[in-house]
């Protein structure tokens, strides 16, 4: 078993998901902004050694994922946040696109960037201790997007990125997120997620990625956020695993995405997800989901800490329960 198998094994770890609190500085700094918080490093530090150091954290989460800055940053005590996480038994992990920007030949579309230079990037962030990455790649459906031309594009730089990393030895976690922006039905969004998926498999296997050795971060299957009839959870379930069964068995795991759903309905479509017999384990891998409400309990305040990382711990306490379903659920 290779480096990158072993550890896409441990990110998928029966029970456990993986924690994303990987905002850019500029979302960061909004987020805290809307909290009351003064935007400043200090402050994202502070709220990001708040996330680490929730009691138990290592009984829900197997891995979180970072921005750049906080890899660099180190606990008030003066521990770098790698091996603060590890000592925890948390893996770290690092973003490393650039973000979505519009792509040319395409109004209206976007290409994630930050392949150049990536090779030397992640080179520096094992050196750092990082065990993982995240590249995202966003999909709007409308009556006529995503294009083909959008689709293969973003699917190629998924599949570079997953090859450079496992030449690193970091697994690369591939996160083709179909949004929930539009009124769109579930069908829709299946048909296109399938498409996404379809072409993504395709340009990975051009690039000899090992599926052992990767994380999939995909969308759960759901209609737009501004359509009137919300699909129960079971449809959900269902619609979305169809979708993944193109996938073969030896992709190490699933970590959906919430992709803006309420904390409530992500594990309450997370739940559903586990009655399901798929050869790879179903998780999560939430952000706003999580740390949304950290933020809001945690609202800076020095002595509201305990607060912020309770409400962390019982969101992350569901989510590892609704994954737990699992097992339960095909021993009956």
């Amino acid at each position: 078993m290779t480096t990158t198998q072993k550890i896409a094994q441990q990110m998928t770890t029966f029970g456990k998901g993986i924690l994303a609190a990987d905002e850019s500085i500029g979302t960061m700094s909004s987020r805290l902004e809307d909290a009351g918080v003064n935007p400043t490093a200090q402050n994202r530090r502070d709220y990001r050694e708040l996330l680490v150091t929730a009691a138990d954290l290592a009984d829900g989460v197997s891995g979180i994922i970072f921005c750049d800055e906080t890899l660099n940053q180190t606990f008030a005590d003066g521990t770098p946040f790698p091996e603060a996480c590890r000592a925890r038994g948390i893996l770290p992990g690092i973003k490393v696109d650039t973000g979505a920007k519009p792509c040319p030949g395409l109004p209206g579309e976007t290409i994630t960037e930050g392949l150049d230079g990536l090779a030397g990037r992640l080179a520096d962030y094992a050196r750092s201790g990082a065990a993982f990455a995240k590249w995202r790649a966003v999909f709007t459906i409308t009556d006529n997007a995503p294009s083909r031309g959008s689709i293969v594009a973003n699917a190629n730089a998924l599949a570079r990125y997953a090859a450079a990393c496992q030449e690193a030895g970091l697994v690369p976690i591939v996160e083709p997120e179909v949004l929930m922006a539009g009124a769109h039905g579930i069908g829709r969004c299946a048909e296109v997620t399938a498409a996404v998926h379809q072409t993504v498999r395709e340009h990975l296997a051009l690039l000899n990625v090992d599926l052992a050795g990767i994380v999939l971060k995909p969308n759960m299957v759901t209609e737009g956020e501004d359509n009137s009839h919300p699909a129960t959870p079971e449809e959900v379930a269902a619609a979305t695993v169809e979708v993944l069964r193109s996938w073969p068995g030896d992709l190490a795991g699933v970590a959906f995405l919430s992709g803006g759903q309420p904390a409530e309905r992500a594990t309450a479509n997370l739940a559903a997800m586990q009655s399901h017999d798929t050869p790879w384990p179903l998780t999560f891998s939430f952000g706003r989901a999580l740390v949304s409400p950290a933020l809001a309990a945690w609202h800076g305040e020095e002595d509201r800490v305990g607060d912020g990382q309770a409400a962390l711990s019982a969101h992350v306490a569901a989510n590892a329960a609704a994954v737990r379903m699992r097992g339960q659920l095909q021993s009956v």
